[in-house]
């Protein structure tokens, strides 16, 4: 019998990749990465050249189907596999990353007749212009005691569905009537290659990013009705669509897309995924106690558990929301790798390029190597890590950045470890608030792109959280975690799996090199981090709004 294959798909917020996977031991055979040619679309719409607002961040359709007519094509050309044993394919994506679509399922700004309008594009992950949206949600539902709130921390984000749906009625009514349905760009994709009509949601999108409850379904009609009376029918209508668990077979390849993608038509198509929540059979994780860290511009953080627990400012608790048999909780910290690359690219003065191009290194390489000889404290300066407001524990997009410290011998390499710290310092606040409220962190798991390249981050976090960290032997964990749900949609029968933990059983690896806590750098950080508390209550729980106030300022002045 021949060796069986899968593709995961994984779609990331400036490119996407393909890996083609051995079902036997996961070996990652070959991949290929499609940068998008539209890239994050901030500043403009394409052709027409309309402004956009602040906090806007737009995709273009276009550039996911260009991943699966290229970078699929690619790998199975690379590989040598032949097409007749490769029976499953799996996607995963940012979320929450949604579009509006009309009646035959396509993207608004498909229609030339609505391309210039903004709000008929893809709303990217980290669009956060619906916060006004999402405070009156909070508002609301606070006020009206919806028991749905407290499973998301408390707060609802500006990143998130039911917000962005909101802005969108509030801001372009018209684009809302012509709006079929409102869908998860995973779930999109997966409808461009199985053709069905009949268009299925995933449970992980749905649980996290659009309120939806296993038992429960959506929140109530009325409580969309005293959001606004335009929305009282918004789930059966713009949002309906049965919603199934991960792992289920969405479709078949249809032959027109197996033509463009270079498979055979008929191979089971799973449902979407978000590329975090992908990663944690990725690693092997399959039973509680083990916070995995998707790493990369953010990080999303998962943890399974056994009972429903209220812990402050995490994304969601999801009952078979990532791994079946177990509630699944989501935080995260939206800006990471991100603020890393802005320091690069905008922060270091240009001798440090001129010293890293004069080594034969890239400036990240450059600064971690200088910034390692510095022991924990030795810099003098302490970082708030949110360049991009904070999802978790705080839930405000509207905080910023903070670097406390300076003085006229700084150098570019402490300023760079400090927002290593920084981000560090925002993890330990998740751990802690997962464990104080009797969600159990045993250990750490990290994988994504930051732990495979920067190994004093690592240590960071190590020392900081004062855990032990495993990272993914594998450089494209979400891929591999997706799929494994494309052998689980195909099945046993067919030469994948019949769960999730038996894929994640046999596919599923972590290097043997650990990173461990070294006890007298945990002592330091623990006083870093008691400092980096208090910046965290003064700046983000009201004691001085002067962030707020500024941006307010800089509003005004722009407009």
């Amino acid at each position: 019998m021949s060796k069986k294959y899968a593709i995961g798909v994984d779609y990331g917020t400036e490119s996407g990749r393909a890996v083609l996977v051995d079902l036997s031991d996961g070996t990652e055979v070959a991949d290929h990465v499609t940068p998008y040619p539209h890239n994050v679309i901030d500043e403009k719409l394409p052709n027409s050249g309309v402004k956009l607002e602040y906090d806007w961040a737009l995709q273009h359709p276009q550039d996911y189907l260009n991943v699966l007519t290229r970078s699929v094509p690619a790998v199975v050309q690379a590989s040598g596999v032949d097409p007749a044993d490769i029976i499953g394919l799996g996607i995963d994506f940012t979320a929450c990353t949604m579009l509006p679509v009309d009646a035959q399922g396509q993207p608004l700004c498909f229609n030339p007749e609505l391309a210039n309008q903004p709000h008929s594009w893809v709303k990217l992950w980290k669009h956060h212009a619906a916060q006004d949206e999402a405070n009156l949600i909070n508002e609301i539902a606070e006020r009206r005691g919806e028991d749905f709130l407290p499973r998301y921390g408390g707060k609802i984000s500006s990143e998130w569905m039911i917000a962005k749906v909101w802005q969108i009625l509030n801001e372009a009514p018209d684009i809302y009537e012509q709006t079929d349905r409102f869908l998860e760009a995973t779930d999109w994709v997966v409808s461009q290659m199985t053709g069905a009509s009949d268009i299925v949601r995933n449970s992980c999108t749905a649980g996290y990013k659009a309120i939806w409850h296993k038992k429960k379904g959506f929140p109530s009609n009325e409580f969309f009705k005293a959001l606004d009376p335009r929305l009282e029918n918004v789930t059966q209508t713009k949002l309906r669509g049965e919603v199934v668990a991960l792992g289920t077979k969405a479709g078949e390849l249809t032959e027109s897309m197996a033509k463009l993608m270079g498979l055979q038509p008929g191979i089971a198509i799973a449902v979407g995924n978000v590329d975090a929540h992908a990663a944690v059979p990725g690693v092997g994780v399959v039973t509680p106690g083990k916070l995995v860290m998707a790493m990369g511009t953010s990080i999303c953080h998962m943890l399974l558990g056994t009972e429903e627990r209220e812990v402050e400012g995490m994304c969601g608790v999801v009952e078979d929301g990532i791994i079946p048999g177990y509630l699944g909780y989501e935080a995260g910290q939206s800006a990471v790798g991100d603020i890393f690359a802005w320091y690069v690219e905008q922060g270091v003065p240009a001798y440090v390029q001129a010293a890293a191009e004069q080594e034969g290194t890239n400036v990240h390489e450059w600064l971690e190597r200088h910034a390692s000889a510095y022991k924990p404290g030795e810099t003098g300066l302490l970082a708030l890590d949110w360049w991009n407001g904070n999802r978790s524990v705080l839930v405000d997009t509207e905080l910023n950045g903070l670097i406390l410290g300076y003085s006229l011998l700084t150098k570019p390499e402490e300023v760079y470890r400090s927002l290593l710290e920084a981000t560090a310092f925002g993890t330990r606040k998740i751990v802690d608030a997962f464990h104080n409220n009797g969600v159990e962190v045993q250990e750490l798991y990290a994988c994504g792109g930051l732990p495979q390249k920067n190994r004093l981050l690592m240590q960071i976090y190590a020392d900081v959280t004062n855990r032990e960290i495993k990272v993914a032997d594998s450089k494209q964990t979400p891929a591999l975690g997706a799929a494994m749900f494309g052998a689980v949609a195909a099945g046993a029968a067919n030469g994948g799996y019949d769960s999730i933990v038996d894929a994640a059983q046999k596919m599923a690896r972590v290097r043997k090199d650990t990173f461990k806590p070294i006890p007298e750098n945990v002592v330091v950080y623990e006083k870093l981090y008691q400092e980096y508390s208090k910046l965290h209550d003064y700046f983000g729980r009201g004691e001085n709004d002067v962030m707020k106030r500024l941006r307010a300022i800089r509003e005004e002045a722009r407009h």
